[in-house]
């Protein structure tokens, strides 16, 4: 379980969106006293925590959790839009495993969660399957029928977030959303043309990507 503390709706909505997506249980809080209420039933594995909030500032909110004894090695992440160096290491020094400055993409915030889940010793996702389709995350490595297959790092990331999420169907706004990030401006044409390509390289096993006329792609499910 992943808890975001963020009182902006829109950054929290898309975020537990993102996560809940790539199928990461995540709860979203806006008020630090729902937060409090929430970590007295259950301790998540992760926290992401922006610094200005109401009631009381994300720092203050990560100096108790430090000083807890449960949450005192408990991985935690600072979104927000204080940027300058001073504010990065007031963060870090303060006990902040990482520093995600506003605007970010969800790729980069994903890729930091996964990065801070391995150093503590979360691992995820060791390996993704399809039938005779092979992934493992970790060492950015695709296989088809045993042998290695190239992709590019969107084609990559495209893959991934279809075959943790079998069966579910994704718009072309989602999928603009989760792999290019938010802030991406463009086609969403740009998804049917990494389908395509993503198709061409995979053969027979790109079968597996299924198109939903007029909507976007699914991962078919497995029967």
């Amino acid at each position: 379980m992943i808890y975001l503390l963020e009182d902006d709706n829109s950054i929290r909505d898309l975020v537990l969106y993102t996560l809940n997506g790539q199928g990461m249980e995540a709860q979203g809080f806006a008020l630090p006293s729902a937060f409090w209420q929430a970590m007295e039933a259950e301790t998540p594995t992760l926290v992401l925590l922006d610094i200005m909030l109401p009631e009381e500032d994300g720092l203050t909110i990560l100096k108790k959790l430090r000083a807890g004894a449960k949450t005192a090695r408990l991985p935690v992440i600072l979104l927000t839009a204080k940027s300058t160096e001073y504010d990065k290491v007031l963060g870090l020094d303060g006990g902040a495993d990482d520093y995600v400055a506003k605007p970010f993409g969800m790729m980069e915030l994903l890729s930091r969660i996964r990065a801070l889940l391995r150093r503590t010793g979360t691992q995820e996702d060791a390996e993704l399957r399809d039938g005779t389709l092979r992934i493992i995350p970790a060492q950015h490595l695709v296989q088809v029928d045993g042998q290695e297959v190239a992709l590019t790092q969107k084609e990559f990331e495209l893959l991934c977030l279809l075959l943790r999420a079998p069966g579910t169907v994704f718009s072309r706004e989602q999928l603009i959303e989760q792999v290019w990030g938010y802030a991406f401006i463009g086609e969403t044409r740009t998804v049917d043309v990494h389908v395509r390509t993503l198709r061409q390289k995979l053969g027979a096993a790109g079968d597996c990507i299924e198109t939903v006329r007029g909507y976007g792609y699914k991962l078919r499910a497995a029967e």
